[in-house]
């Protein structure tokens, strides 16, 4: 069975999304239960998800920059 997951689990506020494999929690949660067809349309949403993920993680972080270290 494929799956999306690279066990970066974190699911980012923002979107719903989780910022490692792009699935929302009911998703995840259910993958087992899905058809491969199921499966193949939520995989074919990932990549977009993934983008707006990332985008809506940096613009939603309320953390200060690190200070760069000398190498």
């Amino acid at each position: 069975m494929q799956t999306p997951c690279i066990h970066v689990c974190s699911m980012v506020p923002a979107t719903g999304f989780c910022a490692g494999c792009g699935r929302t929690l009911q998703e995840i949660g259910g993958w087992m239960d899905y058809t491969d067809a199921e499966r193949g349309v939520i995989m074919a949403l990932l990549p977009a998800r993934l983008a707006t993920a990332a985008t809506r993680s940096h613009i939603k972080t309320n953390l200060p920059k690190r200070p760069e270290r000398p190498l």
